[in-house]
């Protein structure tokens, strides 16, 4: 007998379920058998059960109770009652495919096929052959949803007539697909599932026995039933005790619906119209259309007992009852949530949990559900917001468990699988080969740390690394003459630099050697060459056609060749070995392309987890559907964006159900619907609801899930406002308004003291240092001093505090350049410029720059070195007459007259004359340092040539009378400036002392270094100065201390000092 029962909390189901269970079947070995639609709700239950079943009523035995899924359920019925074993059944998912494809590939060229034909791109190039076995799993599919949701329809196909199932004609562009059925029917030479139905329940129903189930079955907390499953479970139910127990929100919506006739088409029900309750009419869909399913079937009611009011609890309550909600205060039962998107979604369900925990102890973690359509996007959010014990935030405490993310996410050989996959006919880029060497497998197989790996980042990035791994691979895409910029030449520019010079501009085939690669580095540079090896080994292993059998070997010698894991993760290795063997096993033979081989393995790389995360005593978050309708005290739901609650997605031309559906039949957006009422329905004391509300961007105002939105109107309808029930959040966690005083609502420590800083009054950056340091005694190094003066406060961090300011990290570069930005047309003019001063050939220089991996490849490199040529020749034409000869060094050591000395080298001496030449503009760091070399080496002269514009610039400097004297002056200023922080920049002093040279007033010596700072390329922007002053530091910040002399200011009077010896023996012009 079908007996059905119904309850709007499946916690009173399952009470009702254990009194069933606790009358033992006649046989007390036979299993009981409850169906459950997923693996969250078996553990619930189970438990559920065990505080009930057993001898005594606190025994907690639940045991000898097997828990399939409704549809293995009806499976495993109709294959014993068929005779057709599930493992042999031609019709199998797994074994139907292969040959569907067969048939595929038989009739694509004929007439009737031609639509398919069409999306296969049959008879033309070979771009669309990835589409191959795609369109066969698609199909197979939805062969399979017919047989479940039509049988008929498959029926009447192998009868020979084009009916949709439903007492309609195919439409025309669907045809061909009867016609595809029927020809697969006929390679079978067997009856399909939906063929044989009939004929199963008729058996099921003339001899019990053929099937070994027990005499009592259930089946617990479905909310839609296929045709097929409810054929056959009401044929099982002919001769056993078969129990639908079956969450249902309404009993009034019951009552209401029962008259009603049962219409087949989707379009003729208007059960919606009989419902009362807003929310009933729009979420409930599959709730009603089941209930219109079973109509005939007597259904049991068991009621839930009262509760104490609340809000959640009234609106529960007009939903139970049908009715409009009686008015209600917002008490903090429903909770909504808008937030500036998903991390600060997560950082406010933190917050508010907390509140929960705080104000009621009697609240466990275990108590809590968190729910959220796309679980992989807020997996790492929820990891980091509670994940992190020790940090000082009582969130960070609370015990959490992802329950079903995807194998790929919890298995990083998957991962590493799916990324050769992608690599396979991919570019092979060099951040993509990057973050292969950075996953844990990869990594522990070839023993990269961390500095290893940045070290490689490196390397990369200065060998010029792009994309591909050498000339072969980028055959595939038209290139194999553009060997620059691959992972090979990299690779030969880092193992020549151990044992050669890149400034010799020698090289050996295509690459020229790496400079700062140290025989330190050999080891590493032999661990990355090998890697890069065995990827390319895998990679032409993944090509072109090959049977399953040949793909899942190569894929498993990848594992062997790439990865490692220790011991405790061998599971690893055992599960990616094992999904490779279950995809190959009915089709070993089947030859597929690499598109195809993704698609054939894109289910499994995704797919959920078999092992139970759910109900383990911690707080649980999961997807939407394993713990539907699962009561929990407090129920979360994150990401109900618009945009992604409720799924989208447009109709699928092929599939003849959506054309006009029938009862019953799945829509995802439906379903996504239910889901949202059944989480209402569940929530026992507290429900939380949380979407983006407002763009992280713009803080432009996002509205809510339109399901979310209508539940927001039923809310505002008992409430009388959203007042005390929508809470809109400030974009930073540190904002004030989380912590106000009457009722703060963030625990985040760090972020109140955030808080609290944000409300001070703003105050200057504090100095770097209290006071000036001790004076350090010993000898002065010639480059310390030029380092000083070029860059006084850069020296004091460098020399004194040992503090390096990085630059920005800039990516990893992954295109082949069609052109170079400024900067990097500077680099290779001054590295041209340089060759050309040293006598080095253009073409020399030429083929070695191209071997750097710097230029774009080819014409454009070639066209742009000679673009640079023109630029570069006159400089060198100047400088050439001051460079010629072979330049000598002077070592220079001078008395400070202190008992220190200044000792150093000064190179580039040519003659009676220190040479300095750069592709740069002529700056006053370049004339400040040729400076204190002219006064260091005695040298009559300095000549220091650069750009102005497009010709060629120089300052001439002349040595002064007492060249001793003025280099005493500059180390006593160095001695300052590596004590304390001296209000000087390089630029601005230029500026300043130039005006007061040419006899301009202070003020407008002032306004010249203004200007200067805050110029484009000015002092203003130097990451120095802002370490030391702040970001974006103002001028007027050097102007603060005053100077008893006529320059007024501290810095004038610096300015002055660094400046007017140079000055004076300075002349500045054209050479």
């Amino acid at each position: 007998m079908l007996r059905l029962h119904r309850a709007e909390r499946t916690s009173v189901l399952a009470e009702a379920l254990a009194g069933v269970l606790g009358t033992p079947l006649v046989d007390p070995f036979a299993r009981e058998v409850v169906a459950v639609p997923a693996k969250g709700v078996e553990r619930w239950l189970t438990q559920r059960l065990s505080t009930v079943l057993g001898a005594g009523t606190t025994d907690g035995v639940a045991a000898n109770i097997a828990f399939p899924s409704p549809t293995r359920l009806v499976d495993e019925a109709i294959a014993a009652a068929s005779g057709t074993d599930a493992d042999d059944d031609p019709w199998a998912p797994q074994r139907v495919l292969w040959q569907l494809l067969d048939v595929i590939d038989a009739c694509v060229g004929e007439p009737w096929c031609s639509v398919l034909a069409g999306h296969l791109g049959h008879g033309e190039d070979d771009h669309r052959s990835g589409r191959r076995y795609a369109a066969a799993e698609h199909l197979r599919d939805l062969f399979r949803s017919y047989a479940a949701h039509r049988p008929q329809l498959l029926v009447g196909w192998a009868a020979g007539e084009d009916t949709d199932g439903a007492g309609g004609a195919l439409d025309a562009d669907q045809v061909w697909q009867a016609e595809l059925w029927r020809r697969l029917r006929t390679a079978l030479d067997a009856p399909s599932p939906a063929e044989r139905l009939e004929g199963t329940c008729t058996a099921l129903r003339d001899d019990p026995a053929c099937s070994d189930l027990p005499e009592r079955l259930s089946l617990f907390g479905a909310t839609r039933l296929t045709t097929e499953q409810r054929a056959v479970l009401r044929a099982l139910a002919e001769h056993r005790d078969l129990h639908l127990w079956l969450p249902h929100p309404s009993p009034a919506m019951w009552t209401a619906l029962q008259p009603a006739p049962v219409s087949r088409r989707r379009r003729e029900d208007h059960s919606a119209l009989v419902v009362q309750h807003p929310l009933l009419a729009s979420l409930a869909r599959d709730t009603r259309e089941l209930q219109l399913l079973l109509a005939d079937v007597d259904a049991a009611h068991h009621p839930a007992e009262g509760q104490s009011p609340s809000l959640l609890r009234e609106v529960q309550a007009a939903i139970r009852e049908d009715r409009a909600p009686a008015t209600a205060l917002a008490d903090g039962t429903i909770q909504v949530h808008a937030c500036h998107g998903p991390p600060r979604q997560v950082e406010v369900l933190r917050e508010a949990l907390l509140h929960l925990f705080q104000d009621d102890p009697t609240l466990e973690p275990r108590d809590v559900l968190v729910m959220c359509p796309d679980v992989e996007t807020y997996a790492p959010l929820v990891q980091a917001a509670f994940g992190q014990p020790g940090t000082g935030h009582p969130g960070h405490g609370l015990r959490v468990r992802l329950a079903d993310r995807s194998l790929r996410r919890t298995n990083p050989l998957l991962d590493v699988l799916a990324t050769l996959l992608t690599l396979a006919d991919g570019r092979v880029t060099a951040s993509q080969v990057l973050d292969l060497a950075a996953s844990a497998p990869v990594r522990r197989a070839f023993r990269f740390g961390d500095d290893d790996l940045e070290r490689l980042r490196d390397w990369a990035a200065r060998a010029g690394v792009r994309w591909g791994l050498g000339s072969q691979q980028r055959q595939a895409f038209s290139l194999s003459r553009v060997p620059q910029n691959t992972w090979e030449t990299g690779l030969d520019r880092v193992l020549l630099g151990v044992t050669a010079d890149e400034s010799d501009l020698t090289w050996l085939g295509r690459a020229l050697p790496l400079d700062d690669v140290d025989s330190s580095d050999i080891d590493l540079a032999g661990r990355l060459a090998e890697l890069v090896e065995r990827l390319g080994v895998v990679l032409d292993r993944l090509q072109g056609a090959q049977p399953v059998s040949a793909w899942v070997a190569a894929l498993s010698d990848a594992l062997d060749l790439l990865t490692e894991v220790g011991d405790d993760d061998a599971w690893q290795l055992a599960q990616a070995r094992r999904q490779l063997s279950e995809a190959a096993e009915h089709g070993a033979d089947a030859v597929l392309r690499l598109a195809d081989l993704r698609v054939l393995l894109a289910g499994r790389l995704a797919g959920r987890p078999t092992r139970a995360n759910f109900r383990t005593g911690e707080l649980t978050v999961c997807t939407m559907v394993p713990m539907r309708s699962v009561p929990h005290r407090v129920i979360a739901l994150l990401g109900l964006d618009d945009g992604v609650f409720p799924r989208g997605g447009s109709v699928d031309g092929d599939d003849v159900l959506q054309r006009d559906p029938c009862l019953g039949e799945r829509d995802v957006r439906s379903e996504d619907r239910q889901l949202l009422l059944d989480a209402l329905m569940s929530a026992g004391d507290t429900l939380l609801l949380l979407y983006t509300g407002a763009d992280p961007v713009t803080g432009a105002t996002r509205p809510p899930a339109v399901p979310l939105g209508e539940v927001l109107d039923v809310v505002q309808q008992t409430a009388g406002s959203l007042d005390g029930v929508l809470t809109r959040h400030p974009l930073q966690p540190f904002d004030g308004r989380s912590f106000d005083a009457a009722k703060p609502f963030s625990f985040d420590i760090a972020a109140l003291a955030g808080a609290r800083a944000a409300v001070r009054p703003r105050t200057p950056v504090p100095p770097l240092l209290d006071g000036p340091l001790a004076a350090r005694p010993g000898d002065v190094a010639l480059q310390d001093l030029i380092a000083f003066v070029v860059h006084p406060v850069k020296a004091l961090l460098h020399q004194r505090l040992g503090v390096r300011v990085p630059d920005a990290q800039e990516s990893i570069a992954d295109a082949l350049r069609a052109d170079l930005d400024s900067l990097e047309k500077w680099d290779v003019g001054d590295r041209m410029l340089a060759a050309r001063l040293a006598g080095v050939e253009a073409g020399v220089f030429n083929q070695a720059e191209l071997r750097r991996g710097t230029l774009p490849p080819g014409p454009l490199g070639l066209r742009l070195l000679a673009d640079l040529e023109t630029a570069v020749e006159p400089i060198a034409q100047a400088a050439l007459p001051v460079h010629h000869g072979i330049a000598r060094a002077i070592d220079v050591d001078v008395d400070l007259g202190d008992g220190r000395r200044l000792t150093g080298t000064v190179n580039g001496v040519h003659g009676d004359t220190v040479a300095s030449t750069s592709y740069s503009s002529l700056a006053p760091k370049h004339r400040l340092a040729a400076w204190v070399r002219l006064l260091a080496s005695g040298c009559p002269q300095a000549l220091t040539t650069g750009r102005s514009g497009r010709r060629a610039w120089r300052s001439t400097l002349l040595l002064p009378e007492d060249p001793d004297a003025v280099l005493r002056e500059l180390v006593a200023l160095h001695d300052e400036g590596v004590r304390e922080v001296l209000p000087i920049a390089t630029g601005a002093t230029a500026a300043y002392a130039e005006r007061r040279r040419a006899g301009a007033s202070v003020d407008d010596a002032l306004e010249a270094a203004r200007k200067e700072w805050s110029s484009l390329f000015g002092d203003g922007k130097d990451r120095h100065l802002a370490y030391v002053h702040g970001e974006a530091p103002s001028f007027d910040r050097l102007l603060t201390e005053p100077d008893p002399g006529e320059e007024r200011t501290r810095f004038g009077a610096l300015a002055r000092r660094l400046w007017a010896p140079l000055l004076a023996c300075e002349t500045v012009g054209a050479p």
